[in-house]
């Protein structure tokens, strides 16, 4: 990773919120913004700033979410998610995070992501399988 990661950078992402990412549950008049959606798309903000910063070969993995759904976000509404570095230790990376739509604040919360060698992480991972696969599974 860069030396450009570092506590204090920020981004901000603008989602409209269309029907994948509302819930189908309680009905057409209650489609709103699904939580495992807002999760998503926070992580994936989380992610996208890491990778300004990353070097060739490097990615992140998702390692603590702690949010609040605040507020019902309706279909056809588009959201803001507003995410800062708040530390970074060696490959940790911490976020404090927030989104909001056009009337409420939406979520807040912190997000973590641990920065892999994406090769590495492929031969840590065949050989998980090799070890499921003798077990039967």
């Amino acid at each position: 990773m860069k030396p450009s990661l570092q506590p204090g950078l920020t981004s901000v992402k603008r989602i409209p919120i269309d029907r994948d990412r509302t819930i189908s549950f309680m009905g057409e008049e209650a489609r709103v913004y699904a939580t495992p959606r807002l999760i998503s798309d926070i992580e994936f903000t989380c992610r996208d700033l890491i990778q300004q910063h990353a070097d060739p070969g490097e990615d992140s993995v998702g390692t603590e979410v702690c949010v609040k759904h605040l507020a019902a976000t309706l279909a056809g509404s588009t959201v803001e998610i507003s995410v800062r570095i708040t530390a970074v230790d060696g490959r940790k990376v911490a976020f404090e995070v927030s989104a909001r739509d056009e009337l409420d604040t939406v979520s807040t919360g912190t997000h973590g992501r641990f920065i892999v060698e994406v090769a590495r992480t492929k031969e840590r991972l065949k050989a998980k399988a090799a070890k499921l696969a003798a077990l039967g599974g």
